[in-house]
């Protein structure tokens, strides 16, 4: 078991260690929303690499920050909320990455779109330190330099998603358990061997901050549009309804959730749809007004713009095994 359970069992309570090894521990985490699982490997003394697989909204508190652990995430799928102690809230989108030291002093994290799936590095300085007695002559690498590129003045650097990240994080969703102790890593020492040369000039961003009452605004706005499926409203009665401007409205929606309130309304419904019509409780047109539309050809349009086979196609798949969707 490495070191990274010893700061979980701090943020999260309802956690558990489900499976076990010499350099691998399984992490189970429930919550009343749903599930998540860490899979962490230990690849260097003092720094493990972990997938992270989430099916819910809620994450950690932050409530014991770690002077001198650094963390690095990649987001693969959905996105990843933090809520800062000034009460603003700042976003990775599918693609992105950053790297934070776990002794900034943050609340919470959560995931919007209630599912996730990343990597992240975690890496303790001061166990990690005798990384160069492990690696190659020409390799050298000073974590505690990098400590001070990417986070000087206590900063969080966030890099959007670019080829050379995929290209380093890409290869890791689908690397063969045969090799994964050996492949851990060459992909950690080529990470770091970027992030030692990186432009941190040019490609520091100043994140998207938004104000703690806009962020709870659009999340009352997500909340009211998934239950009420069965009608239709349009963006400035929302405005009204909920009193933020609808500039503000739009630009701090797609900030949260990373998509359109268009967009994120109408795959909501259709993933809705696409569950419905595998249980068969009911036709496609009592299922067509339960998600908004008033009619079968305008919801089997919109179901194939969606998903790319009309409403009866999926379901015909779906039930031979072919192209099955998971609901988040």
């Amino acid at each position: 078991m490495g070191f990274l359970f010893e700061n979980l069992k701090h943020y999260h309570s309802n956690i558990k260690i489900v499976a076990i090894n010499e350099h691998c521990t399984v992490y189970e985490f429930f919550a009343e929303n749903g599930k998540g699982t860490m899979t962490s490997y230990e690849v260097f003394p003092g720094i493990e690499l972990t997938y992270n697989d989430f099916k819910m909204g809620e994450c950690f508190d932050n409530r014991y920050p770690k002077k001198n652990v650094m963390e690095i995430n990649h987001c693969n799928q959905g996105r990843f909320e933090t809520e800062l102690q000034d009460g603003s809230f700042v976003y990775l989108k599918e693609g992105d990455f950053s790297v934070n030291m776990l002794g900034r002093r943050t609340k919470n994290s959560s995931f919007p779109l209630e599912h996730y799936y990343g990597i992240s590095v975690v890496i303790d300085l001061e166990a990690a330190k005798t990384l160069s007695n492990h690696l190659m002559e020409d390799i050298e690498i000073d974590l505690y330099a990098l400590r001070e590129r990417l986070c000087f003045g206590d900063h969080c650097f966030i890099m959007r998603a670019t080829t050379a990240i995929n290209h380093i994080f890409s290869e890791l969703y689908t690397v063969p358990n045969e090799i994964k102790r050996g492949y851990f890593k060459l992909k950690i020492l080529e990470l770091f061997l970027f992030l030692s040369t990186v432009d941190v000039s040019q490609n520091f961003e100043v994140p998207q901050y938004l104000s703690r009452a806009q962020v709870e605004c659009v999340k009352q706005i997500k909340h009211y549009l998934v239950s009420h499926l069965d009608q239709q409203f349009t963006l400035n009665e929302l405005s009204r309804q909920f009193g933020i401007s609808l500039t503000a409205m739009k630009t701090c929606f797609k900030g949260v959730y990373g998509t359109t309130i268009f967009s994120f309304v109408r795959g909501y419904r259709m993933q809705i749809a696409a569950q419905m019509l595998l249980e068969g409780k009911e036709n496609v047109t009592e299922i067509a007004g339960r998600v908004g539309y008033s009619n079968a050809s305008k919801f089997a349009a919109a179901f194939k713009k969606e998903l790319a086979v009309s409403p009866m196609q999926y379901k015909k798949n779906c039930l031979i095994g072919v192209g099955s969707i998971r609901l988040e």
